[in-house]
């Protein structure tokens, strides 16, 4: 699932995030994906206070959502660039397809990852046995030397291991002693944690990486800090160790980390790039794939549609290589036809770079 924002906004997340013994807590904010019965996600990266976590970079928790009153998951076509989406399911199904030929069912306790690349188009569907949604998207920065990589996506079905106490699933990298396949770009961590009621996992972690544990349900203590379920607890580089105690409920958490990206990235709507230009011309080829989809002429006037030369490369100007081709469409979902979502109209303001504080 994706930012499928009307009015996509540069700052995501408000409010002043909590700070105790050197755990940062950072609260979600609550956004409406569509119509009147569209889904709403608890959105707790990015926020005003911190862009990223490692590479992560936009964390949004969902569920669980009844599909009778909630409508469920539907989002048509959408573009993503120079990044990679995780998909973690608690419960429900999702139905993927996506332009470089991909299709695949996203079942509960089963990566699934998308990498975007030089550009990527995909839908999601929640199947139509699926009573109740629950489950996590998350979305990985690419760095500079790969964010223009072919498009991809990976499959991978953790085997949980069981610990004094707690379960623990990796998925991406390495955590408690398990290793997750899964080709990243950057150094990264992906894990979901069960504890028991009343357990304490003191859990080894990488000193150069930064943390964030998010909270499904329970009220756990991270490193001596309570976080209430949909809050992210921040830990900054330097710690070998987490203590995670559960208290007198359980509590099942999702860990992500990873070395600091180290970059600055312009985030808009679905793309994620290195400057203005780029995200204009990302957009600008986008709506041109959706006009001619719809069979119109297109009509963006903030740039000349990337395939006007005939070569279905980016135009001179764009600051973008040669090697990145415009948007395609993804092959419709069984059953579905909708048309690919418009992109929103740009701010009126230059978008601004973001990273987090040294």
């Amino acid at each position: 699932m994706s930012n499928v924002e009307s009015d996509p906004q540069e700052l995501l997340c408000h409010g002043t995030p909590s700070v105790a013994a050197g755990v940062e807590v950072l609260f979600p904010r609550l956004v409406p994906l569509g119509g009147p019965r569209a889904m709403t996600v608890r959105r707790t990266l990015p926020q005003r206070s911190r862009s990223l976590i490692g590479a992560w970079c936009f964390v949004d928790h969902y569920g669980p959502d009844s599909i009778g009153s909630s409508g469920g998951m539907a989002v048509p076509p959408h573009p993503h660039t120079g990044l990679q989406t995780i998909s973690w399911l608690f419960s429900g199904e999702i139905e993927h397809s996506d332009s470089a030929g991909h299709q695949a069912v996203v079942r509960p306790g089963q990566l699934n990852l998308m990498t975007a690349g030089r550009g990527i188009s995909h839908s999601e569907y929640s199947t139509q046995d699926t009573t109740v949604l629950h489950g996590v998207q998350l979305w990985t920065a690419l760095p500079a030397h790969s964010r223009f990589t072919e498009p991809g996506f990976e499959r991978y079905s953790p085997v949980p291991v069981r610990l004094p106490g707690a379960t623990v699933s990796v998925f991406l990298g390495e955590a408690a002693g398990q290793h997750s396949p899964v080709n990243t770009f950057s150094p990264l961590v992906g894990a979901e944690i069960m504890l028991d009621a009343g357990a304490c996992l003191v859990m080894d972690v990488a000193p150069g990486f930064e943390h964030g544990f998010l909270v499904d349900y329970g009220s756990p203590a991270v490193a001596g800090t309570v976080v209430e379920a949909g809050g992210l607890a921040f830990i900054a580089t330097g710690s070998a160790t987490v203590e995670l105690r559960a208290g007198t409920g359980p509590v099942r958490l999702l860990l992500i980390g990873g070395e600091p990206l180290n970059e600055s990235i312009v985030m808009w709507w679905n793309f994620i790039g290195r400057s203005h230009a780029e995200i204009v011309a990302f957009r600008a080829d986008w709506q041109h794939a959706v006009d001619r989809a719809q069979g119109a002429d297109p009509t963006d006037g903030t740039a000349s549609g990337p395939n006007s030369s005939g070569d279905g490369s980016f135009p001179a100007g764009s600051g973008l290589p040669a090697n990145v081709t415009s948007f395609t469409l993804p092959a419709p979902a069984a059953g579905r036809g909708d048309a690919p979502l418009p992109a929103p109209a740009l701010p009126t303001v230059q978008l601004r770079p973001r990273s987090n504080p040294n």
